[in-house]
């Protein structure tokens, strides 16, 4: 069997391992444009924040350890057309150009950067963080003297994290969103106002309820034009969103209307013999209870697995996913899962949440902080939906618990006398999570 993997970074990574560790007779055929494969983009703030030494690590595998398992890997090779007829792909290295035969075609072609249709798009000085090329690009950037206003659009993750980089690099930043607050897709108000307030109080100006209009510039950006001012920039990074790079099977393949290949729970597209995975495919949401879009590297490397052993003949379904996300700002730690108030109630659900603040610890414990939590649940069902969860400590690993919850269809109800332990080290005797599910009436 030959199996043709296009693209080659989290998704088509997870996908090839797969088939090669289950199947090593399978015939493995991995084609990316880039020059490289495997880069940790979500690291890409701490290395241009210099809160790691370099961008070595970001790569966490390479094309000889493919080809060391029999995998024949094409780099800087360009797909220009596929051919689901004939099952075959064209392809394209510098002058050289060929056709790939397949039984089973894998599309790992992940997503592309939203470039904003306003004018002056095209000047010098707009940057894009996706590739690991834009990463070198940004950081080359900054070391500058002449930048020292950066504009940063878009207040999601990535724009947070990047502008927490920039400033960290000495430079005034400005987070421009036309939500009323950052994070606004990820968590409720009362979290997003502490992360507002972080962000302020380490120097980064906020511009929120504001609408980027225009760029300005004779050859390069000089000024941002929104829809309540101007603003002098030597720089801009747009971090606006991404789209499903759906670019060579959006006329063969069923997708949904936000270009994403729409797949079933084996990570099959309309067409038999074709997989998706990753940043272009739909995923199951467990918290809306349907297939929605949901881009991360968590969900491409589970889709890759779930597609590997099905393209070989095994037979597996995948889960579902609760989107659980994360982020660290200034020591200001925030994760989430499922879905806030505020996404529950625009997707339809009847939702109520309850809300609890304590200590991580008793307060006789040194080290110590203040832990805010909310968890979300279905009015009629009682399934919880969604968690949020703030603090200075490291409470990231508790998100994984309410994500099984969600997964499970786990009741508030069920949840306020769960087993959870005890010791000072670690939590109170009266624990958050017991504390918050008990004011559930």
């Amino acid at each position: 069997m030959k199996i043709v993997i296009v693209g080659s970074n989290h998704a088509g990574i997870a996908a090839a391992n797969t088939i090669l560790d289950n199947n090593p007779e399978a015939d493995v055929v991995m084609i990316d444009q880039n020059t490289n494969m495997s880069y940790l983009g979500c690291g890409t703030a701490l290395w241009v924040g210099r809160q790691i030494e370099s961008y070595e690590p970001l790569f966490y595998t390479n094309e000889e350890d493919f080809r060391q398992k029999g995998a024949c890997i094409h780099l800087e090779t360009t797909v220009l057309d596929i051919d689901f007829q004939k099952r075959e792909v064209s392809c394209q290295k510098a002058q050289d150009r060929w056709n790939e035969s397949y039984d089973k075609l894998i599309l790992a072609t992940g997503s592309l950067p939203i470039s904003l249709n306003i004018p002056g798009a095209d000047l010098e000085g707009i940057h894009y963080l996706k590739l690991f090329q834009e990463g070198q690009t940004v950081d080359r950037a900054l070391d500058l003297p002449n930048v020292k206003n950066v504009a940063v659009i878009g207040g999601g993750y990535i724009g947070v994290e990047i502008a927490e980089a920039v400033r960290r690099r000495g430079k005034n930043v400005m987070i421009f969103d036309a939500a009323e607050t950052t994070l606004s897709n990820y968590y409720d108000e009362t979290f997003t106002k502490d992360m507002d307030f972080n962000l302020t109080a380490h120097g980064i100006q906020l511009h929120l309820g504001e609408l980027a209009k225009a760029y300005e510039g004779e050859k390069r950006v000089e000024t941002l034009k929104t829809d309540k001012g101007k603003y002098s920039v030597d720089m801009v990074i747009s971090a606006v969103g991404f789209r499903a790079n759906n670019d060579l099977g959006k006329n063969h393949l069923i997708t949904l209307p936000n270009g994403a290949y729409l797949v079933n729970t084996h990570q099959q597209t309309s067409d038999s013999s074709v997989y998706a995975v990753g940043d272009c495919a739909s995923i199951y949401s467990n918290a809306l209870d349907k297939t929605t879009y949901i881009a991360l590297a968590s969900n491409a490397v589970r889709t890759g697995i779930v597609a590997g052993y099905n393209a070989i003949g095994t037979k597996l379904e995948g889960n579902g996913v609760q989107g659980s996300n994360g982020i660290s700002i200034y020591g200001l730690n925030m994760v989430s899962t499922g879905l806030s108030v505020k996404v529950a109630e625009k997707a339809g659900l009847k939702v109520s949440y309850v809300d609890h603040v304590d200590l991580q610890k008793p307060a006789f414990m040194k080290e110590n902080a203040s832990v805010k939590i909310r968890i979300v649940y279905e009015n009629e069902s009682r399934r919880i939906v969604g968690a949020q969860v703030s603090s200075m400590e490291n409470i990231s690993m508790l998100i994984h618990l309410f994500s099984l919850a969600i997964e499970e269809k786990v009741t508030i109800d069920k949840l306020k006398l769960m087993d959870l332990f005890f010791l000072p080290h670690f939590d109170q005797p009266y624990n958050y999570i017991t504390m918050a599910a008990l004011k559930a009436k």
